[in-house]
């Protein structure tokens, strides 16, 4: 498993990261694949530069049901905000982040990105 390097800004070219590490070292998806592949530790890195004067941010998808408050994510000394999730092989998930429960982040680094109903794109995370 090599490790691509994202250079993008939010909205920049759509990717393939199919059993990939999509980061740029600072921020971007880290995916781990666990129990011969049927379960994946995804490592999610905002950075400091998407929410600098964040206080929270949580990060809410098809994995959690859009819950707003379950998936809470750690604020770093750099600033950045990270949160690791093992989530099933093998699927698709939409998610966003969300930046004190009032404004959505798309994903720099994120493996695709898919229209939303409410005008705006998802971050795809594939694993």
């Amino acid at each position: 498993m090599g490790e691509k390097k994202c250079a993008k800004k939010p909205g920049a070219g759509r990717g393939n990261g199919k059993k990939s590490t999509k980061s740029n070292g600072n921020y971007g998806i880290k995916k781990q694949y666990l129990n011969a592949g049927t379960k994946c530790r995804v490592t999610f890195r905002l950075p400091k530069q998407a929410a600098p004067d964040a206080k929270v941010v949580t990060v809410v998808g098809d994995f959690n049901n859009w819950n707003v408050t379950e998936a809470q994510m750690e604020r770093l000394k750099s600033g950045d905000f990270k949160l690791t999730l093992e989530l099933p092989s093998n699927k698709e998930y939409r998610f966003r982040y969300l930046i004190d429960f009032n404004r959505w982040e798309n994903d720099w680094c994120a493996d695709q990105y898919v229209p939303n109903p409410f005008g705006c794109d998802d971050s795809l995370v594939i694993v």
